[in-house]
């Protein structure tokens, strides 16, 4: 089995293209302007033609239209294009093998920012703007594309998992997961739930893990599977598996929770749009609170701008430019409003239509406490083998430190086997 930082080291080989690129597409930096010839004879500065930045995405059209739009209209002497890619990571990683159709910058999620900085592909931004624009940036969305000091994602705006309600069903959502609980020991029958969610996927019980201080994995790259705060959770949640539908799957607690026949779910903004299409009366809440005192702590993931090296080195004007227009407030403002998006700028916040946006400024309080998702490779080891551990204890039944030290074991040496 090759290992996978070989491959990043071929990679960043190949990628060496990306530096050899002709220095022609941007002038601007000299000062210098083309002169163009009147009819008279007389020579006069020719108006500069605007430096175009391909930014590739997979987001939905109402946001890279919004973001578009937005940037454009900020800028001045240089013009964003936004193009989708359907198959984006994998598209981003073949840039080596053909430099001329590789992008400027990219939107995406940060979680990826270690694989992409190991191959050689991306610039931090912080070499390209400075940490006094980025002051009104939430730090936790800072610290999402952050990878080895380096700050590789300007962010743009941020999701997680959200405490979902039926009013109609639940006339005060829960303070604490004990009182959660209580409500799913007594009125949980007759295929009505309280409480529904992915019980055995790795991304939905992470809340539980980091409420009670384990984790999958830690900056150090050290599985935590085996601690005794992950097995705590784990002992812990396994007491709401009960109550809730034995397969755990997306579409089943989905469904559930739209056709009104659970009081309440843990999921992702993604759900909403659904959700109003059902004319459900819902509300978000505050993730209640564990019994340490502690809240559920989901992943978060940050969306934002990532910059291509060879853009960065010969379209330096133009980047800075568009990256300094990004972190405008007005960008965040525009995208919350069109696409329900929470802003990474601060400021975006004291617009009065997003501050009284509920899932926007749910979002914006959890922020304190969310957890962004690893950005560094060995986090694709994390996936698969916790969500491994989770099917072993809430569908068959199998004891938690005993499947916690197995799988434990078996991500220590996928870990091993990358290096």
């Amino acid at each position: 089995m090759k290992k996978l930082l070989s491959l990043f080291v071929v990679a960043a080989l190949t990628l060496g293209g990306l530096t050899s690129c002709a220095k022609q597409e941007e002038k601007n930096d000299s000062g210098k302007k083309p002169v163009k010839s009147t009819a008279a004879g007389k020579s006069e500065p020719a108006k500069a033609e605007k430096t175009t930045i391909t930014v590739w995405h997979s987001a939905d059209a109402s946001i890279a239209d919004t973001l578009e739009k937005k940037l454009n209209s900020l800028l001045k002497n240089t013009k964003v294009k936004l193009e989708r890619k359907e198959n984006l990571s994998d598209s981003l990683k073949l840039v080596s093998n053909d430099p001329k159709s590789a992008p400027d910058m990219f939107l995406w999620a940060h979680d990826k920012v270690g694989v992409f900085a190991e191959m050689g592909i991306i610039e931090p931004v912080n070499k390209l703007i400075s940490d006094d624009q980025m002051k009104d940036l939430i730090p936790m969305t800072l610290a999402a594309g952050t990878y080895k000091k380096e700050k590789y994602q300007l962010p743009l705006y941020f999701e997680s998992l959200l405490f979902i309600y039926n009013k109609d069903l639940m006339k005060n959502p829960p303070k604490t997961t004990d009182e959660l609980l209580a409500a799913a020991k007594a009125e949980t029958k007759d295929n009505k739930y309280v409480f529904v969610e992915q019980h055995s996927t790795s991304y939905c019980i992470a809340p539980w893990l980091h409420g009670f201080g384990g984790y999958m994995i830690n900056s150090e790259k050290k599985p935590g599977l085996n601690l005794p705060e992950t097995q705590k959770a784990l002992e812990y949640h396994k007491q709401f598996v009960k109550y809730m539908p034995a397969d755990g799957e997306y579409n089943t607690v989905t469904t559930l929770f739209t056709e009104g026949k659970s009081a309440s779910i843990i999921g992702g903004p993604w759900l909403i749009p659904g959700l109003k299409a059902a004319k459900l009366n819902y509300g978000i809440a505050p993730m209640p609170k564990l019994p340490n005192g502690e809240p559920l702590k989901p992943f978060s993931g940050v969306q934002g701008l990532q910059v291509v090296k060879q853009a960065a080195e010969n379209k330096t004007a133009a980047v800075k430019e568009v990256l300094a227009a990004a972190i405008n407030p007005e960008v965040g403002i525009a995208l919350a409003k069109v696409a329900n998006c929470a802003p990474a700028n601060s400021q975006a916040y004291k617009d009065a239509e997003v501050g009284k946006n509920e899932m926007i400024s749910t979002l914006r309080e959890m922020a304190k406490t969310l957890v962004p998702m690893p950005n560094i490779p060995e986090m694709d080891v994390m996936w698969g083998a916790t969500d491994g551990l989770l099917a072993e204890i809430n569908k068959n039944g199998k004891d938690v430190a005993g499947s916690c030290e197995k799988y434990q074991k078996q991500a220590t040496e996928q870990i091993a086997n990358m290096k």
